[in-house]
């Protein structure tokens, strides 16, 4: 579990004087250095820093902070005692490397082998494949897609070999359970290689898995799923319908966090600033009411970080250029490992492209496509995203910039991508 230890002395300081975190937050933008820095602090931030998810702000914040209350970082509760040189965060978390290989060598066990031939389920046996299922989950961030989705569908067709035996009526509906999520991450990567009917084929058969059991956070997942797939293609207005009805059957999880950050983000496509930062609030909110996650990296699991992430493009489509650059440069900032991986990678590319839209409406157009470029040369990427960020950048970049050479470069390395998609050629980007 993450070591946050809660900064019980900044949040007395704010009890003290009956402050919301949305008004400390307003009181620090309008200290001197808040407005000489141009500061966005929101609601969001003073609740990561009570949690003990920041504990050494930027120096910008640190000297707010200050002026605000008179008092110095150290006796607000904030320490040095662990953060990384660039940013003040608190260093990104590795995520395992070896889930794929730990989920084949848990497969590969004599036992688990055996009980897989078997037509009947034996003692363990769910608890091995739940486990299986999640480091399968974990791996999504870094596993290439192609690599991952073969995977998925190996392990489908060995768990349907026991959905066909001898089940109790728990253990069926357990199956079905572990066999839903496992749907549901082959419908993720499919449509992150550009395969979009065997996608939404997926989505929809892990909701119809979940809505058999009962289960509404898996249920939830596959709207998000209709949601992201709405948002990516341009159908803005039916990604708040599908969040929206997700949020419904989602309850208080992992699930309604992501549906509402995704409401969040196809009202910031339809330029609604208003309902957009409503959503963003009530997304912060639930995410507040959850426990910290022990495995942050699992892909259906909503961490703290992704809150982030997602406010930076939020603020980016409604042009917002301080917001949203202040969040994608979080965004890096938490997924950089210190030797300067990332264990993010798709994040950190949107995260540039952001960055890159934000520099292109400023008038730095070297900056714009260096970040633009750089979203390119991530290893780990979901092609379909990908695609649609840097189209993005892309119509900036045209608008703009026409007749600079810089961004006829950009242009064409746009181009390769959108047509490696086009023929579902991820390799052709290599």
């Amino acid at each position: 579990m993450p070591d946050y230890i809660p900064n019980v002395r900044l949040r007395a300081w704010r009890n003290e004087r009956r402050l919301s975190r949305a008004e400390m937050a307003d009181q620090i933008n309008a200290t001197p250095i808040g407005v000489a820095e141009r500061l966005v602090c929101d609601e969001e931030r003073v609740r990561r820093w009570e949690a003990g998810e920041v504990r050494w702000p930027r120096t910008p914040y640190r000297l707010a902070l200050t002026q605000l209350t008179g008092r110095e970082p150290e006796a607000l509760g904030f320490s040095q005692g662990k953060h990384t040189g660039s940013g003040g965060l608190i260093e990104a978390r590795v995520i395992p490397a070896d889930a794929l290989r730990a989920e084949a060598d848990l497969y590969g066990t004599m036992e688990l082998a055996q009980q897989l031939q078997a037509s009947d389920v034996g003692a363990g046996t769910l608890e091995a494949l739940a486990e299986a299922v999640d480091l399968l989950c974990r791996a999504y961030p870094i596993v290439p897609a192609g690599t991952l989705r073969d995977r998925t569908q190996k392990r489908l067709a060995q768990i349907n070999h026991l959905l066909a035996g001898r089940l109790t009526l728990d253990q069926h509906r357990e199956l079905l359970v572990i066999t839903g999520w496992l749907t549901a991450l082959l419908g993720c990567v499919h449509y992150d290689l550009g395969e979009r009917e065997e996608a939404e084929t997926a989505r929809r058969a892990a909701f119809e898995m979940g809505r058999q059991v009962g289960h509404g956070e898996l249920m939830g997942w596959a709207h998000e799923m209709s949601a992201w797939f709405a948002l990516v293609e341009g159908r803005y207005e039916d990604v708040v319908t599908a969040a929206r009805m997700g949020q419904a059957v989602a309850g208080t999880s992992s699930a309604m966090v992501q549906l509402t950050l995704q409401e969040a983000r196809g009202l910031a496509r339809i330029g609604d600033r208003r309902e957009a930062d409503r959503a963003l609030t009530r997304g912060a909110e639930v995410l507040s009411s959850l426990p910290m996650p022990e495995h942050a990296d699992h892909h259906f699991v909503f961490d703290h970080a992704k809150w982030v992430f997602y406010a930076a493009t939020c603020y980016t489509w409604l042009a917002d250029d301080d917001r949203a650059e202040e969040h994608a440069r979080e965004t890096i900032q938490m997924h950089t490992r210190p030797d300067g991986t990332s264990n993010a990678p798709m994040r950190v590319a949107d995260a540039h492209i952001d960055l890159g839209i934000v520099h292109a409406r400023r008038g730095d157009l070297d900056a714009a496509v260096e970040e633009g470029m750089a979203a390119f040369d991530i290893d780990r990427r979901s092609l379909t995203d990908l695609v649609n960020r840097a189209g993005d950048l892309d119509r900036v970049l045209r608008q703009r910039y026409q007749r600079e050479a810089l961004a006829g470069e950009f242009h064409e390395r746009f181009v390769a991508a959108r047509r490696a998609l086009a023929n579902r050629r991820p390799d052709l980007l290599d």
